[in-house]
């Protein structure tokens, strides 16, 4: 009653708008998931096969869209099928953002209270203070401080966890605090990580699936639709058909907007599109421009290792799942093979042009992956002498300019950038395959 009362007041208050009038929720026991057909939205028939082809050439396993709530595409690749179940990777750390959410609104946590008061003291190998510093907060935001170069960035024993930065001084993506928060919520709860998880979410929105755990971590498996059901959560903002799976409004708009500064893109374990610049795993490198120019800037995503993916787009109403294995190497987030799938599916419409639309600012590298040969659009006034090349740490490395582009072909496979040197630099990243 509490809840409903509370929930109630939210919305009268103007807590933020509930899409919920204009989005179809799919029944939680057995029934039929409405579907919309691909021609009712004006999308080309062989278009959507190039998307579906495309996205399949990929090691695809499950590809789905969602529309208003309805599936308007849902392809499985090879004997993978809609019963199979796969691994999230990353991209379920988006559950853990919502489900801490959720303890913090049943008051056993607060996201800015020390770790140590849900984890003990000693919990890392840092001094008394500098541990104290540590926030659950900093564990959703990747600014722990702890340095995430110390070998197994996914050891949790006490010795791998060890001073770097003062937390929220660094965005670092660090597996190991992330995966912590799995015993902040249990020792905060008094129960199992994985029962908190199906009461308060699994069960309530007709998930399945199951954590299971994979060295250090915990890994969820289900199937592709049981994603698609979360996206759906997320793209209500917590709120599942007349259910209000996460009441605080507040939560999770800081859950799903910039958290700091450092890496404008990342909210509460969510990637975030549309920002003014963006990091990527691994590097301390920060790149100007949205991590998925060619995707809706108003996307938020759930990324994970081998390019599972999660997009919810509220501007659409929208939800997209990939599921499947590395599509361009063992990238930790899938922000390139993401973006050269929107730039398909905003093909889609029968009265969109076709072509290689190049982006507002000007300038593009085609193709994207590229292979031997980068052909680059210079924008208004630079010049080929003004070009840097930027391996994934964003070193510098010899640029060959031949008449149609940059020479790739002694290259090793991987991700770079291109740099246009200026008062503003422009940065732009491709995959050399």
């Amino acid at each position: 009653m509490r809840h409903a009362i509370l929930s109630t007041a939210l919305v009268l208050l103007g807590a933020g708008p509930l899409t919920g009038q204009s989005l179809y929720f799919p029944p939680l026991g057995p029934g039929t998931w409405d579907t919309l057909s691909p021609s009712a939205l004006g999308w080309c028939p062989d278009r959507l096969d190039s998307l579906i082809d495309f996205v399949g050439s990929r090691n695809t396993k499950a590809f789905l869209i969602l529309k208003d709530g309805k599936i308007v595409l849902e392809h499985y690749y090879g004997t993978f099928t809609q019963d199979s179940l796969w691994y999230w990777a990353s991209a379920g750390k988006t559950l853990t953002a919502m489900l801490t959410g959720i303890a913090q609104e049943e008051g056993f946590l607060g996201i800015n209270q020390p770790s140590s008061a849900y984890l003990g003291t000693g919990w890392t190998s840092c001094s008394p203070p500098q541990e104290a510093q540590i926030t659950v907060w900093n564990q959703l935001t990747m600014t722990s401080g702890l340095d995430d170069g110390m070998g197994d960035p996914d050891c949790t024993d006490p010795a791998c966890l060890q001073y770097l930065a003062d937390a929220g001084t660094r965005w670092a993506y660090h597996n190991a605090p992330y995966t912590l928060l799995d015993d902040v919520i249990a020792n905060a709860t008094g129960t199992s990580f994985s029962n908190y998880f199906n009461t308060r979410i699994r069960n309530r929105i007709g998930m399945d699936g199951l954590w299971l755990p994979l060295g250090y971590n915990k890994v969820y498996f289900s199937r592709a639709r049981s994603m698609a059901r979360f996206g759906l959560l997320a793209l209500n903002r917590g709120v599942w058909a007349n259910d209000t799976i996460l009441h605080d409004t507040a939560y999770f708009t800081a859950m799903t907007t910039p958290s700091q500064g450092l890496n404008e893109s990342y909210g509460h374990l969510w990637w975030l599109n549309g920002q003014p610049s963006f990091m990527l795993p691994g590097l301390q490198f920060v790149f100007p421009g949205p991590a998925m120019p060619d995707a809706p800037a108003d996307m938020i995503c759930g990324l994970g290792k081998n390019d599972q993916l999660l997009n919810v787009v509220p501007s659409r109403n929208m939800v997209v799942v990939r599921l499947g294995n590395e599509a361009y190497g063992s990238l930790s987030v899938a922000t390139i093979f993401n973006n050269e799938i929107w730039q398909l599916i905003e093909q889609l419409p029968c009265a969109t042009a076709v072509g290689e639309q190049e982006p507002e600012d000007g300038w593009g590298l085609h193709p994207n992956p590229a292979t031997d040969l980068l052909r680059v659009v210079l924008p208004p006034g630079a010049v080929p002498e003004d070009l840097e090349l930027l391996d994934e740490r964003g070193r510098s490395i010899p640029v060959r300019w031949t008449g149609e582009g940059l020479d790739l072909s002694d290259l090793a496979t991987g991700t770079y950038a291109v740099r246009i040197r200026g008062e503003r630099p422009l940065v732009r990243r491709f995959l050399k395959r």
